[in-house]
């Protein structure tokens, strides 16, 4: 194990560093005298900065990080509030280092495509008309605290960064979104806040059934000894346990979302700007299944235990009908929301089957969609800054005025349905074999969730791509290059992890090995 190091402060808080000098420059702008639209290119590369710095820092992790052991590497320990064992213990493992690189990255692109390069500023969501270094100092607010959530290993620091995640998220909706964006953010912002009450709950019964610590390492390894006794809470014929995992649990598939608390996604989706779009599907939803692979699995191993059904049963039903949900819809940008709710479904599945390929799958599964999600958004914002709508029935024959930007909504949605090749083939083709002996009939019905999104990928392709051109879209432009910037090296993840997962997959399978074997009474491979 590696202790003492803070590249995890570093790489969590530099996005904050540029938040406070974005903010400076705002405050010496009257002292300064310098114009609003200096102080907008100030923002942006200040903001740009903030992004890139964390892409460099992702590396040198993914580069030092020893995937042969599964305990905690890059350790930075500080005593925080002693009196109540609170501490500033950051680490990551095999289950988070991926989701780092994803973060990382993803913001990165979100920043790019922040850029009004190559285009008009009015086309775009209203920088021309809103504060554009209010808008950048709440993307890299917002980066602070996803990455913070995926390196805290104290169950206070992770609740801290996961709340302040909403406050930046809301405003970047409710301000710089579209014309119900106000109903969308309040939506987010209470559903999201219900969940955080009912972890808050179960945070501070595990503190007193651990002995007065947050330390989540800790609290697993007591578990794992059945030294952690959760008091009756609830009467003496009511399991303890159990209560406390229902209730973390709805709070975090609150974020996946999962059936029946996913109505707030598509309106976040449709009324938020494109790079808002392309972070919470790319990032924020896998916090959910974080969440539950990072506290519920090893906290409260019986519990989970308990749930295994439920869980896969839920993982089905975000599957098949999310997919029936797509086939309805007009709007490209709900098509792709309900898309993500129910690819997220497959993490479920896999995860609930206690397998190593299962699991295995899932995760990679959270990997692989944050790529192709954040390409499907980035792609949805093209054809919305030019056409400033995104029915899908009001364009047709796109593919001759726009044959780069065809290429790669058809590369995206063939990742996103599981062509072979691609990558989001992989981690699907995982989940079936994880899961098909624990549960072969919600296997087999889950099955059916792959060939309606294949449909409905296809359908869309045609409508919007195929066919006679229409004439109002006959001049349409392709692809700039700030646009190529952010799909360019998506595309290329996409198909190089389509033939090559590894890299990936053997970051976290010790890691991920070890979280299930207690579950499944110590099967492997």
């Amino acid at each position: 194990m590696q202790t003492g190091s803070t590249i995890l402060s570093w790489i969590t808080f530099t996005p904050s560093i540029a938040m406070l000098a974005i903010g400076v420059a705002m405050l010496l702008r009257p002292a300064l005298r310098f114009s609003k639209e200096t102080l907008d290119q100030i923002a942006r590369g200040l903001a740009l900065v903030g992004a890139a710095v964390p892409v460099v820092l992702a590396i040198q992790i993914w580069r030092g990080f020893d995937a042969t052991t599964t305990g905690m590497q890059f350790v930075h320990r500080l005593s925080w509030i002693k009196a109540f064992n609170i501490e500033y213990y950051m680490g990551i493992d095999g289950l988070s280092v991926t989701l780092i690189l994803l973060t990382a990255l993803v913001s990165f692109l979100a920043v790019i495509a922040s850029m009004p390069w190559g285009i008009a500023a009015d086309d775009h969501h209203h920088f021309s008309r809103r504060s554009v270094p209010g808008y950048m100092v709440l993307i890299m607010l917002l980066e602070t605290g996803m990455l913070g959530v995926f390196c805290s290993l104290d169950f206070f620091l992770f609740y801290v960064f996961w709340e302040l995640m909403l406050l930046p998220m809301y405003f970047l909706i409710g301000i710089w979104g579209g014309p119900r964006r106000e109903y969308a953010a309040i939506k987010f912002f209470l559903y999201t806040l219900a969940g955080s009450v009912l972890m808050l709950l179960g945070m501070i019964a595990l503190y007193f059934a651990g002995g007065h610590t947050f330390d989540l390492v800790k609290l697993a390894a007591l578990a794992s000894e059945k030294a952690l006794h959760l008091p009756a809470f609830f009467g003496d014929n009511v399991d303890s346990a159990k209560i406390v995992w229902t209730g973390m649990f709805i709070a975090f598939a609150i974020k996946i979302p999962m059936f029946p608390f996913h109505t707030w996604l598509p309106d976040a989706h449709v009324e938020a700007p494109t790079p808002i779009s392309v972070i919470l599907a790319g990032v924020l939803l896998k916090m959910g299944i974080y969440g539950i692979l990072r506290i519920c699995y090893p906290v409260l191993p019986e519990a989970t235990q308990w749930a295994q059904y439920g869980m896969a049963a839920f993982g089905v039903i975000n599957i098949v009908y999310a997919a029936f949900v797509c086939m309805a819809q007009r709007d490209l940008k709900k098509l792709i929301a309900y898309s993500s709710v129910s690819h997220m479904g497959f993490c479920l599945l896999g995860m609930a089957a206690f397998t190593p390929q299962g699991i295995t799958g899932a995760v990679y599964q959270m990997f692989n969609h944050g790529i192709i999600a954040s390409a499907l958004f980035l792609i949805a914002g093209v054809v919305y800054d030019r056409a400033h709508h995104r029915e899908i029935n009001g364009f047709g024959g796109l593919a001759k005025p726009m044959p780069e930007y065809t290429a790669f909504v058809g590369l995206a949605f063939m990742a996103s349905l599981g062509l072979p090749g691609l990558n989001g083939f992989i981690s699907e083709a995982l989940v079936f074999v994880g899961s098909f002996r624990t549960f072969t009939m919600l296997t087999v019905a889950s099955a059916l969730g792959v060939v309606i999104t294949a449909a409905y990928y296809l359908w869309t392709l045609q409508r919007m791509f195929l066919g006679k051109v229409n004439e109002k879209y006959a001049t349409i432009t392709d692809l700039n290059w700030r646009e190529r910037l952010t799909l360019y090296p998506l595309a290329v993840i996409m198909i190089v992890l389509g033939f090559y997962p590894m890299p990936i997959i053997d970051l976290m399978n010790k890691t991920l090995h070890a979280l299930v074997l207690p579950l499944n009474g110590g099967v492997g491979l």
